[in-house]
């Protein structure tokens, strides 16, 4: 990941066919090394919500991952961004 990161062609906010981005996807899945590379850059959108409204603060919550702490430590996280329940 960290290759891909370091080339001056790849957007990290690309997102995938349900709009989430690798940040969303590393949240979702709960892959600490992956979500450390994402937030030491400062080029990606933290809040951008996926197909469903929802963020990767919301998707490392939801599925209770314990990287939830690296994304509130990141400081401008939105904490009340609604998904599409609300």
């Amino acid at each position: 990941m960290k290759l891909l990161l370091d080339r001056g062609d790849v957007d990290p906010n690309r997102p995938d066919v349900n709009n989430r981005t690798p940040l969303g996807c590393a949240a979702f899945e709960g892959h600490e090394g992956v979500l450390k590379l994402l937030l030491d850059r400062k080029d990606f959108n933290l809040d951008r919500p996926d197909i469903n409204d929802r963020t990767p603060l919301e998707w490392a919550a939801v599925r209770g991952h314990k990287r939830v702490k690296l994304l509130l430590k990141r400081g401008n996280v939105d904490l009340n961004h609604p998904d599409k329940s609300g």
